[in-house]
């Protein structure tokens, strides 16, 4: 077998084609990974020394494999000097060589993430700056954002126009300076030295050019400006630079990636050769096509002739959905159909564009037994900020948890630190009480400080408030109510907002209100609810029940649950895309950047080219945000599809089982229309009341009424048998 064999004209002439600049635009399923690596084996079995080829990629994974193919196909004895490596590690090895030349020591240490963090917070406290006002998090990546455009402190402090990047620089200038304290890296330095040294350094530049000759660059569209600047000089000399990607995939913007990178690649090298990877060998027919006409309406595609030469087997299905329940059940039933005709579970996928989405999914799947894993993700109530709101109302429920307790006392940071705990815990075992006991009576404690008296005070207001609220002080309270209340006045949501990933985050909370809204508890015959405690109880002890993961059968593994920007790279037989929605993808943040739209485009495109042969997409005509059901216009990519490959289901016409369904007959426009705030109405057991309330909750139209005798009850209307009394006096606001 000769390295040519089995290949495409197209990928023949990318792997044969050694000399020279080397655009290779590789559309999915292509073979680009096949591609590459026979390239390298061409160059090797062609006579180029195997030290002189110097490979670079994105993952440890990506290199790793990339190295053990060109290996079995020529043995690792020939291949031995070969250089595949990240970018990042190719960095951290030159720099050790010429650390005198780049200014640094050459025992420098790499912080990981948690050490940038911890000396991010104290170069913002070092620069007389609040931690509130300037979180370690957003301020690092303004700073990382800066590196990987090559600018350092001074440079960044010389461009400031506005306060905020005037206090930026004031922290980046100590940021530096710690850094070079303790002589250390982060990871964006590993990339900025060596480019410095590449753009600045002659002598670098051609020592690195004598010591490799042939550059490849796979995933080219992610590179950042500082990888662009290390591509560019690694191949200034010889201009033996192949680079291999998909401007249609570039969907990592928000992490510094650049896409002119790849779309200016013939600008900057005018004598490049460009060759078309265009045949998909993953995908049938109709998948190909529908991907292909949705990602042309990008004004920065390049165009490629997607095709295929397997059949066109099934049409993709979009399916619209009553709301997000019912979205989760149609995914199930299309996968279990699926399962049911042969396909294993470990060849499934559903992919979403927001994490919190994969809380429904994850219920709908648990409750039909399907085997499924959260993959590059945490299950929903298993991540951090959802588990500590769970903590707060654990401890509402229970104030002597004190394993809630501890979790939450000081989250977000209140001053209640770690020796105030030592000492109310010395306090709580010298008297015989509880934990939590010594931390409601901060007085009885003579070895706490006034200052941590007082923080315990203020926590123990905040409990008690929440206690006052959920025992009836506040008419119509409800579930979903009470977790927003706590998620509110704890701070956990206002702590997010500038956090690494907080609103990704913030609407893990979010959801977490919803998942309280959906709690499915029957009503009592006379239609009211129970009370706030006892659905909390319910709730607590649901999610405690069903936290576990089912097991996985070894043979058909396990359903994957995944964001779409994870998902790139992988594939899958049988692909669901759930929330086709505006707002949702393309997401509400790029409706209004034509920039951030195309990328939102590119993420649709990824995620639709993972399939290879069962294509589902979904949208919820309701979705509920916050407790509150919200309509929903469907994607415009949609529509951008052509009609010839994709099919448009009518939307289902059941609510499904997942919801609390009210009568058959009953008229939710009419109960709307009928019952107004201020109301006066009559109920069969507790008599004549007003209206002091309405809520639309997934489990129906819920109604808080102040009855004469009986006092506030919430019922829901379905199941209460109101009768209107009068009608005609003016509505009052709630």
């Amino acid at each position: 077998m000769t390295l040519l064999d089995g290949l495409t004209d197209a990928q023949s002439a990318a792997v044969s084609t050694h000399e020279g600049p080397l655009l290779v635009l590789a559309g999915p399923g292509s073979g680009k990974t096949m591609v590459v690596t026979r390239r390298i084996a061409h160059l090797v079995a062609s006579g180029v020394d195997p030290a002189g080829i110097l490979a670079l990629t994105f993952t440890n994974k990506a290199a790793r494999q990339m190295r053990e193919r060109v290996e079995q196909l020529l043995g690792e004895e020939v291949t031995g000097g070969m250089q595949v490596s990240t970018f990042h590690a190719f960095c951290a090895r030159q720099l050790r060589i010429w650390s005198d030349a780049a200014g640094v020591s050459p025992n420098y240490s790499i912080w990981d993430t948690s050490d940038q963090r911890d000396a991010a917070k104290r170069a913002v406290v070092d620069a007389g700056l609040s931690t509130s006002n300037w979180p370690p998090a957003s301020v690092l990546s303004v700073i990382s954002s800066a590196k990987n455009k090559l600018q350092n402190a001074a440079a960044f402090e010389a461009d400031a126009m506005d306060f905020n990047d005037r206090m930026i620089a004031k922290v980046y200038t100590r940021y530096e300076a710690l850094l070079r304290e303790n002589d250390a890296m982060d990871f964006d330095d590993l990339l900025r030295h060596v480019a410095h040294l590449l753009r600045d350094d002659e002598d670098v530049r051609a020592s690195f050019a004598r010591r490799w000759q042939y550059i490849l660059v796979d995933e080219y569209q992610d590179t950042n400006f500082a990888q662009f600047v290390i591509a560019s000089g690694l191949a200034k000399g010889h201009r033996n630079i192949c680079v291999v990607g998909d401007p249609d995939q570039s969907i990592y913007r928000w992490r510094g990636a650049d896409i002119r990178n790849i779309l200016d690649f013939e600008a900057h090298y005018p004598d490049a050769k460009v060759v078309h990877l265009g045949r998909n060998f993953r995908s049938t027919g109709h998948i190909v096509k529908a991907a292909a006409g949705l990602v042309s309406h990008n004004q920065s595609h390049r165009h490629k002739d997607l095709h295929t030469e397997m059949e066109d087997g099934a049409i993709v299905e979009f399916r619209t959905c009553p709301d997000e329940h019912v979205e989760a059940d149609t995914i199930v039933e299309h996968f279990r159909t699926a399962s049911e005709a042969g396909r294993p579970w470990r060849e499934m996928a559903v992919l979403y564009r927001v994490n919190s989405f994969s809380r429904v999914l994850e219920d709908a799947f648990r409750r039909s037994s399907i085997p499924h894993v959260v993959a590059r993700g945490t299950a929903f109530y298993e991540r951090r900020e959802v588990k500590d709101a769970l903590a707060y109302l654990r401890l509402i429920l229970n104030p002597n948890d004190e394993i809630a307790l501890r979790r939450i006392i000081n989250v977000p940071t209140r001053g209640i630190g770690k020796t105030t705990l030592d000492r109310l815990d010395a306090h709580a075992r010298a008297n015989g009480i509880r934990f939590g006991e010594a931390l409601r009576q901060p007085h009885a404690v003579p070895t706490l400080t006034d200052r941590a008296r007082k923080a315990l005070g203020r926590f123990s207001e905040m409990v008690n408030g929440w206690l006052e609220a959920m025992e009836g002080s506040l008419l119509g309270l409800d579930l979903a109510d009470l977790v927003s209340m706590v998620l509110r006045d704890s701070g956990l949501e206002s702590s997010l907002v500038d956090s690494e990933d907080g609103e990704d985050r913030i609407e893990n909370l979010a959801e977490l209100v919803s998942a309280a809204a959906d709690l499915q508890i029957e009503p009592d015959e006379d239609g009211s609810l129970p009370d706030v405690r006892r659905q909390l109880a319910h709730w607590l002890e649901s999610i405690a029940l069903v936290s576990d993961a089912d097991a996985v059968d070894p043979e058909n593994g396990s359903v994957t649950l995944m964001s779409l920007h994870a998902a790139k790279g992988l594939e899958f037989d049988v692909v669901a895309i759930a929330g086709l929605e505006q707002g949702v993808l393309p997401h509400m943040r790029s409706i209004s950047d034509p920039e951030a739209l195309e990328e939102e485009r590119r993420l649709c495109y990824v995620g639709m080219t993972r399939a290879r042969r069962d294509l589902l997409m979904t949208r919820a005509m309701m979705r509920t945000q916050r407790g509150i059901r919200d309509r929903t216009m469907g994607s415009v990519f949609i529509d951008e599809i052509p009609a010839d490959h994709i099919s448009c289901g009518q939307p289902e016409a059941s609510w499904g089982q997942t919801m609390s369904t009210p009568p058959e007959d009953f008229d939710y426009a009419a109960a709307a229309r009928e019952f107004k705030l201020g109301d006066q109405v009559e109920h069969p057991r507790f008599g004549l009341g007003r209206i002091k309330r309405l809520m639309s909750r997934p489990r129906g139209l819920t109604a808080t009424i102040d009855f004469d005798e009986y006092g506030p009850r919430t019922l829901l209307v379905a199941h209460a048998g109101l009768v209107p009394v009068g009608n005609d006096l003016e509505d009052t606001a709630c």
